[in-house]
């Protein structure tokens, strides 16, 4: 999962593109880059690490422009070096900078197509660089000099007839401006909005509404799935009249966007798809809380408590609707990242303590239940468990406010091995077992469904591949078996470095 912004305003763009990815860090905390255009000239700065570490005064000083867009990284396809860090460039035509979140599951053949048929060379791992390629290549074949609105759109359109998968896209084309697009499902996220002043229209787009509304954007729309956005140097913004991709010529149908999205990886105070994600997350427990009511009624629960901070949303709703206390038993250190997006799972495990410490009278003596977002591994579940055993509890509960996870995914969400998964091919009561619970209460599929739904009726599918097992673009075996095979060569794999044809600062 990443995050993408892009920016054109009256004034320099880099402090905005800044700020803007400090929002969306939660998205991705391996890598971030920023890439600006003044003129016909780009300028770029991008590594490894947080926002706040990787961009300087100097660097700062150096992003000319009033035109540019920015990248947070949290690395699936690919690897974590920094030669992957986005936003990528081509210089033909005009020069083009792209970054991208989501993963193509058919990039392997597509990097061979780019190759030998389209003469185009990828110098690293990233299916981002291929997105790239593409919408350069098609953007050349139809655009012999002027650029116009049409020629954009159709790259775009051959960028969907070409890939499959899950992506959300910003790029800008130098001297032009900057073009956007998502997937013919919807997928990933990515939404636009504008901003007036005395001099001309701003125009803003990024991977969630939380990074538009703290820079004073009002938000207009979701990119819609297929659609192709393009604004101009002056702030204008141009939509193509429908889904560029042909096979869905029904929006409503073709809307599938991610319900992991919703359930852990978006801001609570964003909106997605016209579903606010605060809404729904508490709308999450009431439902646990009925299930619980249901299956459960002579329950002996003394008190809820929250693991920070995802699930406090949902926690809240849930002992009101009991009727049970909700306290605060653990402390955040709020300097540690979000353990699940973190890479390898020696890390993880070393974070849980770093990142959660306990306030044993909340926990002495009493039956809790801990109320967690999802549980993918079982690494961080199980070890938060023995936090709250060693701190004296009575019996430990837990509440997934998600159902089981029980297959990869596939779009984008570093979960691509089933054997990773601790409720891959086992029942409740095995996971109950394996992460120490005295009991553990998963939401229902149906009723996550309907949580979403509530706030779009007109949304009838989500992509909920990693909780049933059916993938919306009807790839995945292939896929799987690749990603599989790659994992186990990777160690002995290195990708050569190439300096970049840009002003790299």
């Amino acid at each position: 999962m990443c995050g993408v912004v892009g920016i054109v305003a009256n004034q320099f763009v880099n402090q905005e593109l800044f700020d803007a990815l400090t929002v969306l860090q939660h998205r991705g905390q391996d890598a971030a880059g920023i890439v600006t255009c003044d003129g016909q000239s780009f300028s770029i700065r991008k590594g490894n690490g947080l926002v706040r570490d990787i961009f300087r005064t100097r660097h700062m000083k150096r992003l000319s422009g009033n035109i540019g867009i920015g990248h947070v990284r949290y690395p699936t396809a690919g690897s974590s070096s920094e030669l992957e860090a986005q936003p990528f460039y081509v210089n033909s035509p005009f020069g083009i900078a792209l970054a991208h979140n989501g993963n193509l599951t058919n990039a392997r053949a597509l990097k061979k197509e780019l190759f030998d048929d389209d003469l185009r060379h990828i110098n690293t791992g990233s299916d981002s660089e291929v997105i790239l390629n593409i919408f350069a290549h098609e953007l050349q074949t139809v655009c012999k000099a002027k650029l116009t609105n049409e020629a954009i759109f159709h790259a775009i359109k051959r960028v969907h007839e070409r890939c499959r998968g899950g992506y959300a896209v910003v790029g800008v084309i130098a001297g032009h401006g900057i073009v956007a697009f998502r997937d013919p499902h919807g997928i990933r996220p990515l939404v636009f909005g504008k901003r007036s002043n005395n001099v001309m229209h701003e125009a803003m787009v990024a991977s969630e509404s939380a990074a538009l509304t703290a820079l004073g954007f009002q938000v207009v729309d979701d990119v819609q799935p297929g659609e192709g956005i393009f604004i101009n140097t002056s702030g204008e913004v141009f939509r193509s009249s429908q889904s560029l991709f042909e096979n869905f010529s029904d929006k409503a149908r073709s809307v599938s966007p991610c319900l992991f999205e919703y359930v852990y990886f978006a801001r609570p105070d964003s909106i997605i798809d016209k579903i606010s994600v605060y809404k729904l997350r508490k709308n999450l427990g009431n439902y646990l809380a009925e299930k619980i009511k249901t299956d459960w009624p002579d329950h002996d629960i003394d008190v809820v408590i929250p693991i920070p901070e995802t699930s406090r949303n949902a926690a809240i709703p849930l002992a009101n609707n009991l009727g049970v206390e909700i306290r605060e038993g653990f402390v955040k250190n709020r300097y540690i990242g979000r353990t699940f997006i973190m890479p390898g799972q020696t890390s993880r495990q070393r974070a849980v303590h770093r990142k959660l410490s306990v306030i044993e009278l909340e926990f002495k003596n009493k039956n809790v239940l801990l109320v967690d977002d999802s549980i993918v591994r079982g690494t961080t579940s199980k070890e938060i468990i023995n936090m709250a055993r060693r701190a004296g509890a009575n019996k430990v509960y837990f509440a997934s406010s998600s159902p089981p996870i029980r297959f990869p995914n596939i779009y984008g969400i570093d979960m691509p091995n089933k054997e990773e998964l601790i409720a891959h091919n086992r029942s409740i009561n095995e996971i109950e077992e394996l992460i120490g619970a005295d009991k553990l209460i998963y939401l229902d599929l149906n009723d996550l469904i309907e949580a979403a739904r509530e706030g779009n009726r007109s949304i009838h599918k989500f992509d909920s591949a990693v909780f049933d097992g059916i993938y919306v673009t009807g790839d995945e075996t292939e896929y799987l078996s690749y990603v599989a095979n790659s994992r186990r060569d990777q160690s002995s794999e290195e990708i050569s470095e190439q300096s970049p044809s840009m002003n790299e600062i």
